[in-house]
This record gives C-alpha cells, structure tokens and sequence, in this order.
C-alpha cells in the first residue's frame, strides 16, 4: 500500500510540470514521500524511492513511445521495453536515495527533513542532470517558471529553486510532526521565507546594450514521418524558401532544428540563393542544418549563420544517446539495421564555440535538448546577448513533451536575463524574454512566420558568474552535517 500511495505521489509530481503547471504539487508531492520514508528500513525505503520516481517518470515522459513506436517505427515491445528501462534507471536515483537516507541521516528532526533530505535530493537530481550524458528533464525547478520562486534562477539557477521546494516540503512534514510550538514556528518560517525574499529579488541582473531588433521565426511544420521522405524533400525546401521571401527585410531570420531534409553540401545552390536574397534586403539567416565534413567521414548536427559577416557554424556538442549516436558494440548495430530502425551517429561538437554574428547580434545557439543543460553556456555568455534555440519537437507528436520543453528554455531565459529566439519545426517556436515570459508565440501544427521584436543584453548575474557551484557546495555541507549528527547519536546510544 505504501508503495502505492509512493507511485501515486510521484505520478501526481508529473502535473507540476508544463502544461498543467499545477506547481503546488512540487511541494506536496516530495513532501508525501518524505513522509513515507519516516521509520521505513533500509530496503522499504529503496522501494518507496523507485516507485515514486517511476510515477513521475512514466506519466512524465510518456510521450517517448510516441517517438520510439510512431516516428522511430520500432516495434511495440521494443519501445515499451526502452521506455521501461528509462523509468527504472530514473526510479533506481531515488531508490539510492531512499537507502541512503535511511542508513546515513538522522531518524527525524530538523536536520533530517529541512536540511538532509533536501540536500541529498538536490545532489542526486543535480547527478541525474550530467551522469552519462545526463537526463534533467522534470527537474523540480522547472515547475516555477510562473511563481515568484523564478526569481530565484538568476542567483542559485534551477536547482536553488529546487531546493527550496525540497525545504518547503520537508517543512511541511516537521509541521506533521511537530509536538511543541518551536518546530512549528521554525517550519512555518521556512516555508515562508523564500517568498518573502522573492519580493525583493524583483532585480534586473542584465541590462539593455543596444535597439530593438526585429527578429522572425520560420515555422515550416513538416510532419515527422514526411520530414526526410526524398518524394517530399524539394516541397520542404520550397516551404521554407517561401516562408523566408515573406520574412525577408527582417533583421534576423531564423530556421527550427534540421529544417533542410538533406545535407547542408547537397544543397549549396539553395542556402547560397537564400543567403544573396536575404542580404539584398537586409536580412540575416540562422538555419537548423545537418552537414557532413570536407571529407565526409563526420556528420554534424548543425545551425548555419549567414549574415553581414559572412558564414558561420555551431555543432551541437550535447548530443542525444541512442537518437543521435549509438554506444554500443558494431554487432547490435548491424542488428539495429536488420531491424530496420533509424539510427546514426553525429560527430559532437567543440566544447567552446564562441558566439555567432547576425544582425549585430551576438548569438548563443543550442540545438533542440541542449538547452537542458544550463551550465554549458556560461564560459560564453559574457560574450552572447541572444539566445538562439532551434528545436524540432514534432519527434513528440501532440504531447506534452513540447511544453515541458519550452518550459526549459523559459528557466534558461530567466538564469541568463536575455531573450531567447526559439524555432521549432512544428511548436512551440516562440520569443521569450529575459524574466521568462512569452513575448510571441506562433500557433502550433500550422507553417508560420513568427514576427517579434528582442533586445540585446549584457552582464552577468550570479548564476552566469559561479553556475551551480555554490549550491552545491551547500548542498555537500548540508548532507555531511545531517549524516555527522546521525553519527553522533549512533555514538552515544553505543556509549
């Protein structure tokens, strides 16, 4: 039964998160398992752990078998058996989670629930976000882009957000708990001080360094299972030369993610007539293309600028496990190909790839899931002030994996104080501003040209400056203060 009620709370953690955004739930559900774990052994509280993040996970992302079975036309089994192995390597986090609080933190108190807990969830999220290329979608931060807690970003980043919902919760449990008026007193505090230092974090960290710049989003909407049908390739490249004719006196112009359905070498002819009509009338081009190298044995994921500075490229460094590169043996991939699904392997791009001109504007590009990684751009930042990401979520279908998304690149905005310029191939393409809100929005499973107007940014805020060190470092104290005092009373119950 426990471990019901543990799947229920973490399937209901899931509607914290875009598009139901019912945030609340980013408190309440951790604090219910917070409350499970409270006297649980060692093995129980493993299980309580994994279920809950199996609920999370699997209501969450379900949107994967759309993208496995529908698009990547693998079979049934096969998909619903990659999906269940997410989940259970997601659910295996907070079974490690659960076993450690039960072993090293103290059985109750304050330090166990405002400070241990918290901290040990903070580290394993936090884990999960880079640990074999790294997985931080559903981070709890996210769920606050709308509340005053986003006010947060731009100092600790996503994860202090997280962390003071970790505290809240546990503070709702010392509330349960709680036989004399000082715990009360002391939990209450806390689940009402990150609020109220909200109202003073209403602060501009970055500041405007130039004019508004007109900007335009090409939406081409190409159905998935159309994208790179070769019957269907001149048709694509003619939607996206006609979108682009209409944008076309627009400072910058920009393309989703691969929005060429062929190699950028294959068709010089088109991006060099784009690139001449776009500069004759002013405009700039940022176009989401795959492209092989001079000689051919490397393939790119790739954004082409072509502005007044002649052309430049980003290669997308945070590539996709088992969508854009395989690790595993030759043999299971010839078994891949007998089974005839979709695969290839993208050459990584440079760790540092300094910031692309366009429309006297500094570019910061990611590429479709990069944007999940949030500390990857800050040794460029100071040079950026843009963002620029080109997506192409129609992998998903109509699910809720494109408004999670967006709600990413909405944080990334926010830690970064800068506008953020996103292209989607079929939603969301949207402008966002540097406090996280919609500027512009294209409607969604339509071509589109998305017009708005953004302004350059500089400056750093302290998130750009230290990245997640600082939390971090709290976080580490944290833990080792909790697990020091369950020591402690282990030594004197001995005694």
């Amino acid at each position: 039964m426990r471990r019901a009620v543990a799947a229920g709370a973490g399937v209901l953690l899931s509607f914290a998160f875009a598009p139901r955004g019912w945030w609340p739930l980013a408190v309440l559900s951790p604090a219910i398992l917070f409350w499970l774990w409270q006297g649980a052994s060692r093995r129980d509280a493993a299980w309580l752990g994994f279920w809950f993040n199996a609920g999370t996970f699997s209501v969450g992302t379900y949107w994967l078998y759309t993208s496995i079975h529908g698009f990547g036309q693998a079979p049934v089994w096969l998909a619903l058996m990659l999906m269940a192995g997410l989940v259970a390597i997601m659910g295996t986090y907070h079974a490690a989670l659960g076993y450690s609080a039960a072993r090293w933190l103290p059985a109750r108190g304050p330090l166990r629930w405002l400070v241990g807990l918290p901290a040990a969830w903070l580290l394993t999220e936090w884990f999960r976000g880079w640990f074999l290329s790294g997985f931080s979608w559903l981070s709890l931060g996210y769920s606050q882009t709308d509340t005053w807690l986003a006010r947060y970003a731009p100092v600790l980043g996503v994860y202090g957000i997280s962390a003071l919902l970790l505290m809240s919760a546990g503070a709702l449990v010392m509330l349960g708990f709680a036989r004399t008026a000082r715990p009360r007193v002391i939990a209450a505090a806390v689940l009402a001080l990150p609020w109220i230092v909200a109202m003073a974090l209403d602060v501009q960290w970055t500041r405007a360094a130039g004019r508004a710049t007109g900007v335009a989003v090409i939406q081409g909407a190409i159905p998935q299972d159309m994208k790179w049908l070769e019957a269907n390739r001149d048709a694509t490249l003619e939607r996206y030369a006609k979108l682009t004719r209409e944008a076309l006196g627009t400072p910058l112009i920009v393309w989703p993610e691969s929005a060429v359905p062929d190699l950028a070498n294959n068709v010089g002819s088109y991006l060099g007539s784009l690139y001449r009509e776009a500069g004759r009338s002013g405009s700039a081009l940022a176009i989401g293309v795959v492209r092989a190298s001079d000689a051919g044995d490397q393939v790119f994921n790739s954004v082409l600028v072509m502005g007044e500075r002649g052309v430049g490229w980003y290669d997308k460094r945070h590539l996709v496990p088992f969508a854009e590169y395989f690790p595993v043996p030759g043999f299971v991939r010839n078994w891949l190909r007998l089974m005839s699904l979709p695969y290839s392997d993208f050459t990584h791009g440079s760790r540092s790839q300094p910031p692309l001109i366009a429309a006297a504007l500094r570019l910061l590009p990611t590429i479709c899931y990069e944007d999940a990684y949030g500390t990857s751009q800050l040794a460029q930042m100071a040079d950026a002030n843009v963002l620029v990401n080109v997506t192409n979520d129609a992998w998903f279908g109509r699910s809720s994996a494109r408004y999670q998304h967006l709600q990413i690149a909405r944080m990334r905005a926010i830690e970064a104080g800068r506008y953020i310029v996103r292209a989607a191939n079929d939603g969301v393409s949207a402008v966002i501003g540097p406090r996280g809100e919609i500027v512009a929005r294209a409607p969604e499973h339509e071509p589109a040209v998305l017009r708005a107007e953004i302004v350059p940014h500089t400056g750093l805020a302290p998130y750009a400056h230290f990245g997640n060190w600082p939390i971090l470092l709290l976080a580490v104290a944290a833990v080792t203060l909790a697990a020091a005092q369950r020591f402690r009373l282990g030594a004197r119950a001995a005694a």
